[in-house]
């Protein structure tokens, strides 16, 4: 009966369309519902890939312009008949379409809120998932080296002996066919997600850090340092976001 009241609301719950108060409860129900779980788990895989392929250049060949040339009737010098006004329509979407065709390629991949929204699925499935990590500990001296040789760079993690968060594990996780760490905490009854990738110059309007931002139902909050991209997202409340942020910063700094 519980699922029967939740089914509908589960693809709420992947878009971040959930009031703070319904995505708790429902939080609280996943915990024990395997079916409601995998079901979200899908939901959001399916919309990750449906992003990936929006997201793949079409670069027109010069054959495609030839054949697009090659339907226009040649006009007639001096003469402006009925039937070559007819044509105006036509001319006007094939243009319509070229443009648009140049404009999907020239796009770049991976921009900015593209970046935030994938990511944001990414945890979201990782709260639906009931493996959500690939390497189970609360100590960071056995989750770092269990990245080591499997990315292109180190992963420093927080030392939260005096704080709330637990860290969970981690995992390798890809955004744009690059690896990078995923990682898992726990603050009280809600569970955030850290990301660190090499970073990209298409990265740079997301901003330097300074406050965590609402995307959705999430907090999300990134920075740069020392050629990597920090991504923190979670739900339960911008500060807590800052707060995960802030000990990312300090483990990267000091080392």
């Amino acid at each position: 009966m519980a699922c029967e009241l939740w089914l509908d609301k589960l693809n709420a719950f992947v878009d971040g369309e959930l009031s703070a108060e319904a995505q708790r409860e429902l939080d609280v129900h996943l915990r024990t519902c395997t079916s409601c779980a995998a079901e979200i788990a899908g939901h959001a895989q399916l919309k990750s890939a449906v992003k990936r392929a929006a997201s793949r250049r079409y670069v027109p060949s010069a054959e495609f312009r030839r054949r697009i040339e090659s339907q226009v009737p040649p006009r007639k010098r001096g003469t402006r008949t009925r039937f070559a006004w007819t044509w105006a329509p036509a001319l006007g979407l094939a243009a319509a379409i070229l443009l648009a065709a140049v404009w999907l390629a020239r796009r770049p991949a991976g921009t900015g809120a593209a970046t935030i929204g994938e990511l944001v699925d990414m945890h979201a499935a990782a709260l639906a998932s009931a493996n959500p990590v690939d390497v189970i500990s609360t100590d960071q001296h056995t989750v770092k080296p269990w990245f080591e040789g499997k990315l292109p760079f180190a992963v420093d993690l927080p030392d939260l002996t005096k704080t709330e968060f637990t860290l969970l594990g981690g995992r390798v996780t890809y955004l744009g066919q690059s690896a990078g760490a995923g990682l898992l905490f726990q603050f009280r009854k809600h569970r955030l997600s850290a990301f660190v990738f090499q970073d990209r110059s298409e990265w740079r309007s997301l901003g330097a850090g300074s406050a965590p931002e609402r995307q959705a139902s999430f907090w999300v909050e990134t920075w740069s340092a020392a050629g990597l991209r920090y991504f923190v997202v979670g739900d339960t409340s911008g500060a807590n976001v800052a707060q995960l942020s802030n000990l990312m910063k300090s483990a990267a700094d000091a080392e």
